[in-house]
């Protein structure tokens, strides 16, 4: 238990500087503003609501059904009030609780040695997860990651008792309870349900893709499909209720939100849609540029083949395909296990042993228990389960990398975003698991000392470096001027413009009017903005001629009908400007 013990404490350490943090961004719409969180309103308002307190048959609801998550925060409404502080504090455990238990499901991957201190330390000290940790509204992913582990683990035992025990049908059970449990969180926790399957077919059972039709012939491997039939039928019924409950309809976003959506050429959509899963894998890979939101034009459209970007698309699935086609198609004789290299299953490493592929089918039609006499007494007990190999690790990392990302990849429905930082909280662990694997094929394949601990130092290094970037990170996230100045550089027109709100909100007129200024530069047809910019200039000019309103809002605003309606909201109450702005509508 030291791995997890240390992995959750660094999880726990690095998040310490978001206590002090306040509300950000999305936090006012689901916390400050949210009515099903006071106690006035009944506690049941949670399940007919979405997320952010709307009722989901509304047609401006944005069917984001977490139940479970809004019921944390009405608890920390309850007891802390609107301090900031306990809702960051549950968040906080929450990361460590979910650190530790990934921490312990790589165990079974990775046995007793460094690797599952690395998988751990790895998902701790991760950037990307910055945004689900110290953004409030980020313990939707957060708990969903919980019960997904939870339902994941469960899972794990009904293999290990599947032949043996009367018990193995509640674990199964669980498994089925704690995914419903994941989706009632965040919509993408039922994608645990395939995880599962992907364990049982491939690391449990170690099965190669061309060996899974013919298994389906062999009366020992009943078991296998029926389980794999009772998470099929469990998840397919979780997806209709909940389709059912939010109205049988999907939600509809503007198109700032999601701008490839809008697209109305087919070559645009598919390019961007295409793309977007590699930006969202270099920001697992170099978490170097983060921001809160990549709307607009944060991410720019792909609108031709010619787009260099497609290079980039293209080595992503080319390679994605190679590494499951290999993992998938089978291994060699030489395999690694907890960093030994082993030649037909003879070495032993850590107390683990490796089984050749025609040992482990000597085994595989064995029990997983072992019956023993003592005292007269017949007991069961467990024999130790054999480290999977490295391509059944792919493949299950591929597996946690890329199904619990497709709901939010536009395939079968549009979502309201470009990228979400926090969405890639649950597809982390495949990225943490993948990247483990990596260093100990690297650690194996080197034959000298110096390269093996040239392996190490840098995978100290890269733990340092993750760490150090997330303690900075969170500094964005103490307040939102804070927050907002970090996004300029991503996403300007929403960084500025919700800039310009907060510096009005501080009454900082005239670095409120700057940021609006800078908004419409980036963004001109922001209505919103508009409307925030042209308040401001009417308290900046109240005691000036209207003339002078007019010439000052006239270059802002670049084009005639936007000016007539802007100033008619601004000086409706002056014959001049609405003369003006007649005359400007005219032209």
């Amino acid at each position: 238990m030291s791995a997890e013990l240390v992995s959750s404490a660094l999880g726990l350490a690095l998040y310490l500087n978001t206590l002090g943090a306040d509300f950000c961004y999305d936090d006012s719409r689901a916390i400050k503003t949210n009515q099903d969180l006071l106690p006035e309103t009944p506690w049941t308002h949670i399940f007919y609501n979405d997320f952010w307190g709307t009722l989901l048959t509304h047609s401006g609801s944005h069917k984001s059904y977490r139940p479970l998550c809004t019921l944390s925060f009405r608890i920390n409404h309850a007891i802390g009030g609107m301090d900031p502080w306990g809702y960051h504090l549950v968040n906080i455990l929450l990361h460590a609780a979910v650190t530790g238990l990934f921490t312990n499901f790589s165990r079974i991957l990775f046995g007793d040695g460094y690797w599952t201190l690395i998988a751990g330390l790895l998902f701790a000290s991760h950037p990307i997860h910055t945004e689900a940790v110290a953004g409030i509204v980020g313990r939707a992913d957060i708990g969903a990651c919980l019960f997904f582990l939870l339902s994941l683990m469960c899972y794990v035992k009904h293999c290990s008792t599947r032949n043996s025990s009367a018990r193995t049908w509640g674990w199964i059970l669980g498994a089925g309870l704690c995914a419903g449990c994941s989706m009632l969180w965040k919509e993408q926790g039922v994608t645990v349900l395939a995880i599962s399957a992907v364990y049982d077919i491939f690391v449990f059972h170690r099965l190669k893709m061309r060996q899974i039709i013919p298994a389906l012939y062999k009366r020992k491997n009943l078991n296998l499909f029926f389980s794999i039939g009772l998470l099929t039928s469990w998840g397919t019924a979780l997806l209709g209720v909940r389709l059912y409950w939010m109205g049988n309809k999907p939600p509809s976003f503007s198109n700032s939100d999601n701008p490839a959506a809008d697209s109305d050429s087919f070559l645009t959509r598919m390019l961007t849609f295409l793309y977007l899963p590699t930006k969202n894998l270099w920001l697992l890979f170099c978490p170097d540029t983060l921001s809160f939101d990549w709307s607009m034009d944060a991410v720019p459209l792909l609108k031709a083949v010619s787009d260099w970007r497609n290079l980039h698309t293209v080595a992503f699935y080319a390679g994605l395909f190679l590494l499951a086609y290999f993992s998938l198609k089978g291994s060699s004789n030489e395999r690694e296990c907890n960093g030994k290299s082993v030649m037909n299953g003879k070495q032993n490493a850590n107390g683990h042993s490796c089984h050749s592929e025609m040992e482990y089918k000597t085994l595989e039609g064995k029990s997983s228990f072992a019956s023993k006499e003592e005292n007269g007494i017949k007991k069961h007990e467990i024999l130790k389960l054999q480290l999977p190999s490295t391509e059944n690790i792919v493949i299950l990392s591929l597996s946690l990398l890329i199904v619990p990302f497709i709901p939010a990849t536009n395939l079968f429905f549009y979502v309201g975003f470009v990228i979400a930082e926090r969405v890639l909280y649950v597809p982390s662990m495949g990225f943490c698991l993948l990247v483990t694997v990596g260093i100990r094929a690297l650690y194996v394949k080197a034959q000298k000392r110096f390269l093996k601990n040239l392996v190490f130092c840098s995978t100290a290094a890269l733990i340092v470096f993750y760490g150090l970037k997330t303690v900075v990170r969170n500094g964005d996230w103490q307040n939102e001027e804070m927050l907002y100045r970090s996004g300029i550089k991503v996403n300007p027109a929403k960084a500025w413009g919700n800039l310009g709100n907060v510096l009005k909100s501080q009454s900082k007129i005239s670095e409120a009017e700057s940021a609006y200024r800078n908004a419409l530069y980036y963004r001109s047809n922001m209505a919103d903005m508009l409307y925030n910019f042209s308040g401001v200039i009417q308290w900046v000019f109240r005691a000036a001629p209207c003339s002078q309103l007019c010439s000052t809002l006239f270059p802002a605003f670049g084009h005639p009908t936007t000016w007539a309606l802007r100033l008619e909201l601004c000086c409706d109450v002056d014959p001049f400007m609405q003369d003006i702005s007649w005359r400007a509508e005219s032209r």
